[in-house]
């Protein structure tokens, strides 16, 4: 199929649910998916963002702003995952546990309100990702439009460009546990050193970073477009004076530079091959 046969599919599926809710996280895949479904059911859909220590601020008033702009009907649910030890462990399996607190919510919120599915933001390219948050999705009888018309990522940046969607080119950014190395108990307190973290370098002009929470130590990864404009020995005097007083002893620039996931490194295959499928 060619795109606009993709988008056409979209819209016949999105037409064929009758009444949705969206779990919206304010990235672009679910935030096209969102304002298609907008289109396509009018008040009939609904967008829900999951609000926890794990989001960012800014994150979710960015959400909340695109939402607005467009007019597209959002509902915030504030969830509870930091209170599940399963997910305060912080193994292999925290993304389930994550994903399972926001549908079951949304399961609730849908009875209740009178919708009949739940969508998500899921495309082509995620499928055979580790992605633990899918089997709680299927487990919940959640749909993916967005693999139904089989849309990549590239695509749906490409249909929100050309649907002015100001985000089409806008960096992944997962929830702030996802910097918390494996093992590491996931707290409001390191979270929100991450979230700080986070918010400095961005402050001193870079876009796509993340900071790795290794205890006593960040890990810094900055996507290697802008790499170069990190190594210079003023630039990494201002990230360690902003990122020391948050609790870091030590800050250390990841040579790798930005890549996605890359604390799935150190899971051993019999982790992650469930979700290969």
């Amino acid at each position: 199929m060619n795109l606009p046969q993709k988008s056409a599919l979209l819209e016949a599926t999105l037409r064929d649910l009758g009444s949705l809710l969206v779990a919206y996280s304010g990235g672009t895949d679910s935030a096209y998916l969102a304002y298609a479904a907008h289109q396509a059911l009018g008040d009939n859909m609904l967008a829900v963002i999951a609000d926890s220590a794990s989001l960012p601020r800014a994150e979710l008033a960015a959400a909340l702003d695109f939402a607005s702009r467009h007019s597209i009907p959002v509902q915030i649910l504030h969830t509870e995952e930091l209170e599940n030890p399963d997910y305060q462990r912080n193994d292999s399996k925290r993304c389930f546990h994550c994903k399972d607190e926001l549908f079951t919510r949304m399961e609730s919120e849908r009875e209740s309100r009178g919708f009949q599915h739940i969508a998500y933001g899921m495309n082509l390219d995620d499928r055979g990702e580790f992605r633990p948050g899918q089997q709680a999705a299927t487990e919940h009888h959640a749909v993916a439009p967005l693999v139904t018309a089989e849309l990549t990522k590239a695509e749906i940046r490409q249909l929100a460009h050309e649907a002015g969607l100001e985000l089409w080119d806008k960096p992944a950014s997962a929830c702030l546990a996802s910097r918390i190395e494996y093992g590491r108990p996931v707290t409001r307190e390191n979270l929100s050193q991450v979230e700080q973290a986070e918010e400095a370098l961005h402050a001193l002009g870079f876009q796509q970073v993340r900071v790795r929470h290794h205890g006593d130590l960040a890990r810094i990864e900055i996507s290697r477009t802008e790499l170069p404009r990190a190594l210079s020995l003023e630039t990494l005097d201002h990230i360690t004076a902003a990122l020391r007083p948050l609790g870091f002893l030590y800050v250390t620039l990841d040579t790798q530079g930005y890549r996605s996931g890359s604390m799935n490194d150190i899971l051993p295959a019999t982790a992650i091959a469930p979700a290969a499928k």
